[in-house]
């Protein structure tokens, strides 16, 4: 199947890809236990939105054998590049100054992470 032209995964399609990309590759039962470790989610509702994704073109399905393997189409990176993009400009009004502030102002962040985030930055203002 072709990539997809800027589809917007749903909320549940998103919570689907998380497990395609953490397991490279999944049966509808393997996705559907472990979005039901978290929330309540019927298997037929979770059959229902692989095969309405498979149609977006989000992942691909292998039924050569009985059992149907899914795999993500589009890329974890991908995805949060596009949705991250939307969401700066819609919820910040285009400032991606505005979502970091937001985000460490309300999140704990580790020291890790912190001096992952100055390292960052020293690397964009030299260029």
């Amino acid at each position: 199947m072709a990539q997809p032209k800027n589809v917007k995964p749903t909320e549940s399609e998103l919570e689907i890809l998380q497990v395609l990309w953490s397991k490279e590759s999944a049966t509808v039962r393997e996705v559907h236990e472990e979005l039901a470790a978290s929330k309540d989610v019927g298997y037929t509702t979770t059959l229902k939105l692989m095969q309405i994704m498979h149609d977006k073109g989000l992942v691909s399905r292998d039924d050569s054998s009985k059992t149907h393997i899914y795999k993500a189409i589009v890329s974890r990176e991908k995805t949060q590049k596009h949705l991250l993009g939307k969401m700066i400009n819609t919820l910040f009004a285009g400032s991606p100054a505005q979502l970091v502030m937001q985000a460490l102002g309300n999140h704990k962040t580790s020291k890790d992470e912190l001096n992952e985030i100055q390292n960052l930055l020293n690397t964009l203002k030299k260029q």
